[in-house]
């Protein structure tokens, strides 16, 4: 699903360059979990705006579903996001102003999905995700952990192939946070390819393997247990 090819971003100021990745060559099966990790400032959130197509690499090549990606305009790399990818954020970036069933049914809007349709899938996720009864709250009125179930929903109501999840649990406590690692779980299971930037070795061990990140570079890799497809 994701093969990049001596990935490399710098980013340059008036007064200084910066690389935030340099030669990251890696490979994500279709339906594998990856975790990565490494400490703060080390490329992590830049390899998955990346592979998100939210930024483009300053070098290197980029495949996404066999198509080398990282020279295409915004409007194609947000055609490929729009039908392919979910994301969900440590800090949610949920709208303030929508209410949590406007916020999930967002996505759907932009792919022109019908009224009708709309509303079947928006409901049955917010079910899977045990937030109805809130259907009609902002975001401003839920618990953290509420607003980052409604950031999972609105992430997985397209069927995306692919889920990046940057800190997911970042800003939860303990509790939220196991849940929100057990829908992910629940979603990979179905056969969604996740790759997750996290700190938490112990939320790592959800993932196949986990690639350690440091100043740019990929330094190691550990395989949690075999990928099978």
């Amino acid at each position: 699903m994701i093969k990049t090819k001596s990935l490399k971003k710098i980013f340059t100021t008036e007064e200084v360059e910066t690389t935030a990745l340099d030669n990251v060559n890696l490979e994500v099966k279709g339906g594998e979990y990856v975790a990565v990790m490494g400490p703060s400032g080390c490329g992590k959130s830049t390899l998955l705006n990346i592979l998100g197509m939210i930024d483009k690499p300053s070098e290197g090549e980029y495949l996404f579903l066999e198509e080398e990606v990282s020279s295409y305009s915004e409007r194609q790399r947000a055609r490929l996001r729009k039908e392919n990818i979910g994301f969900v954020f440590q800090s949610f970036n949920l709208i303030d102003e929508l209410t949590v069933y406007e916020n999930v049914e967002l996505p759907l809007l932009y792919l022109g999905v019908s009224a009708s349709e709309r509303k079947k899938r928006v409901n049955e996720v917010l079910e899977q995700m045990e937030i109805m009864p809130r259907k009609n709250h902002f975001p401003q009125q839920l618990s953290g952990g509420q607003q980052q179930r409604v950031a999972v929903a609105r992430a997985v109501i397209a069927r995306p192939k692919l889920i990046l999840a940057d800190e997911p649990t970042g800003n939860l406590d303990s509790a939220h946070g196991e849940e929100v690692m057990r829908l992910l779980n629940e979603l990979h299971e179905a056969g969604t390819t996740i790759v997750m930037v996290t700190h938490s070795p112990a939320y790592a061990e959800y993932s196949h393997r986990t690639i350690h990140l440091f100043d740019g570079h990929i330094v190691s890799e550990n395989i949690q247990r075999e990928f099978r497809l």
